[in-house]
Order: C-alpha cells, then sequence, then structure tokens
C-alpha cells in the first residue's frame, strides 16, 4: 500500500482527497475541498471515486484510510494512504476548517 504524509499530499497541486470519516468527525475538523464518503458506504459509493487519477486518503488516525486505500488499489484505483490522517494534518499546521457543518 503505498502511503505520503501530510504535507507531501499538501504539495500535491490539485489533490483529489477522499475523507473517509463520519459526518460528525467533519463537524469538528475537516478540508474544504475533499470529498466525503464514510468507509461504511464506500463499497456502494464507488462509483464517485475517479479512476482516471490518484485518489489521496485520510482519516482520523490513518487506520480506516488504509483500509479504504487497499480496498480501492483492489478495484483499480490508484489510492494513496495518507498517514496519521487529519490528527496528523493539523498538528502539521496544514489548512483545515475547524467546526461548523458540513
Amino acid at each position: 500500500m503505498k502511503s505520503i504524509s501530510p504535507n507531501e499530499a499538501h504539495a500535491v497541486a490539485d489533490a483529489w482527497i477522499l475523507d473517509v470519516r463520519e459526518g460528525h468527525e467533519l463537524e469538528q475538523a475537516r478540508l474544504e475541498d475533499a470529498h466525503h464518503i464514510p468507509l461504511g458506504t464506500l463499497v456502494e459509493r464507488l462509483d464517485e471515486v475517479p479512476r482516471d487519477r490518484t485518489v489521496y486518503v485520510m482519516c482520523h488516525a490513518g487506520g480506516r484510510s488504509a483500509q479504504a486505500t487497499e480496498y480501492l488499489t483492489t478495484q483499480g484505483v490508484d489510492a494513496v494512504n495518507i498517514s496519521g490522517g487529519i490528527t496528523e494534518w493539523y498538528r502539521s499546521g496544514l489548512p483545515l476548517t475547524i467546526g461548523g457543518a458540513e
């Protein structure tokens, strides 16, 4: 499984970021440009994930995104796990939105 640090992911121009956290987690902190598909609905919403570009997957700390990355890879998606999730993204001082609704 391929992984990338939050700093490396943030440096990718026009990165397609998939956030697999639950809705209530997005209310705490989120990336404005990320696409949200909770891990539990990823199988039925697979057609929403692009196949013609790299997909960078994130969750809270890296566990669920690793599962999603492995699944997407088996489905022919070029998926890369963002190690450490949004927790590490925040610790790295990268831009995110705190609070508010999706």
